[in-house]
């Protein structure tokens, strides 16, 4: 048994009942007491609006990968954490009657019982990590604290750890309490905090966090006979109506969980026909002041570019210069095949034709090494293009792209032809 199951164990389990703390709102204290009566039937209820908790399950399967190290904090009954398939994975929940009952239906997972407002109980979970992901699925509603429940939480992250946020949208307030009236809802005593998107980044902000993604899903939160999956696949991601959805997701990061080394870096060169740029490539990629690798990948050129590269890697023994020739064809392949061998922490592709300046990279480097970013994605659309450096048909192909990709991924582009983009290869492995 962990250190913190074992210590809540002795605090709380004694009597096989819920703690109530007397610094409690009349409200929590109110919540407590209608979850330990829902308890036995608490599942029932998530089978009864299954389309609707399916698709939550679903994309927060998509935020999540399998196999990952993930801590819920509210976790009732344990559906939702087993769903993700988690290598490691902890619930946390202040119901005792939810945490025997999650116990007893996922015994590969562990549960512990304990108030996660209480800074003590949260300290202690830090024996438990570390967390690639840490989950609060509408616990944000029964919060007497928000702001520092959420300080609490930023003390168990590390760098590469990922806090989501899901909450229902005070915009369905009326809507989900005649659910309730009519008995399509569970009831559940005590006021909901109905928070806002603004709400809730607002909220991470000033407990340390980074919003890093938004999305707003299911504008319809039942099937009717295909209409459902009709409406929220195709209608619900249209801009103005995304923010009608039910649900609401915040990505975060702890902006505190400074990363304490220099990155290594694996700069990835996909070269056809390039020989003429190979020794230029070597001489002008800058030194990001920590171990970097060169990685060429060629791309049975015509024109000797293969027998350039292993010259120059001879003639620079000093540098890390790692020669392949991809297996397949095309870019992508190339790219994937560098990256499987890759050794830095830092993934960079940089176009043989050198469009984009090596000297460049170092602002790309700093962009990551510094957590301004998770992935950064070149654009030569920034400052004015030289004449003929783009053809027009090229340009309004790619802003046409570039407004595809950020509708899709409610994520802004502006130049997704640009070869160079950055990235951690930890999280290139995750995909």
């Amino acid at each position: 048994m962990s250190s913190a199951e074992e210590k809540h164990h002795t605090s709380h389990d004694a009597d096989q009942s819920s703690p109530v703390s007397g610094s409690w709102s009349k409200r929590k204290t109110a919540y407590l007491r209608a979850v330990e009566r829902l308890a036995p039937d608490w599942d029932k209820w998530i089978a009864r609006n299954g389309y609707f908790h399916g698709r939550d399950a679903q994309y927060m399967r998509f935020l999540i990968p399998e196999d990952s190290r993930v801590l819920e904090l509210g976790s009732a009954t344990g559906w939702l954490l087993d769903e993700l398939s988690p290598a490691k994975g902890v619930g946390v929940d202040f119901s005792a009657a939810m945490t025997d009952q999650a116990r007893t239906k996922h015994p590969r997972l562990t549960f512990l019982h304990g108030d996660i407002e209480d800074r003590e109980f949260m300290a202690s979970l830090e024996g438990e990590g570390p967390f690639d992901y840490i989950i609060l699925s509408d616990t944000v509603g029964y919060l007497d604290d928000i702001i520092e429940t959420l300080k609490s939480i930023s003390r168990l992250c590390q760098p590469h750890t990922r806090l989501v946020v899901s909450h229902y949208s005070h915009l369905w307030e009326p809507v989900l309490r005649v659910a309730e009236a009519f008995g399509l809802r569970k009831k559940v005593n005590g006021d909901y905090n109905w928070l806002s998107p603004a709400d809730i980044e607002m909220f991470l902000r000033l407990s340390g966090f980074e919003t890093v993604k938004k999305e707003n899903r299911q504008l319809l939160p039942k099937r009717l006979l295909g209409l459902g999956t009709l409406v929220n696949r195709f209608i619900a991601p249209l801009p103005l109506i995304r923010g009608l959805c039910v649900r609401t997701y915040a990505v975060a990061r702890s902006a505190d969980a400074v990363r304490a080394t220099k990155p290594s870096v694996s700069v990835v060169v996909p070269a056809r026909n390039e020989q003429g740029n190979i020794a230029p490539a070597i001489r002008r990629i800058p030194d990001f002041g920590a171990k970097t690798e060169i990685i060429f990948v060629e791309g049975h050129s015509q024109d000797g570019t293969w027998d350039e590269i292993l010259r120059q890697k001879e003639a620079n023994p000093s540098l890390d210069i790692v020669a392949i020739q991809q297996p397949g064809k095309g870019k992508a392949d190339a790219v994937w095949a560098a990256f499987d061998i890759a050794g830095g922490d830092i993934l960079m592709i940089l176009d043989g034709d050198l469009t984009v300046p090596p000297e460049d990279l170092g602002k790309f480097y700093d962009a990551l090494a510094s957590g301004a970013g998770e992935f950064v994605n070149g654009t030569r659309l920034v400052y004015p293009l030289e004449k003929d450096a783009m053809r027009f048909l090229n340009y309004l192909a790619n802003r046409t792209f570039a407004r595809i990709f950020s509708y899709l991924l409610n994520q802004r582009f502006s130049d997704t032809l640009c070869g160079t983009k950055v990235l951690y290869r930890l999280d290139y492995q995750r995909l």
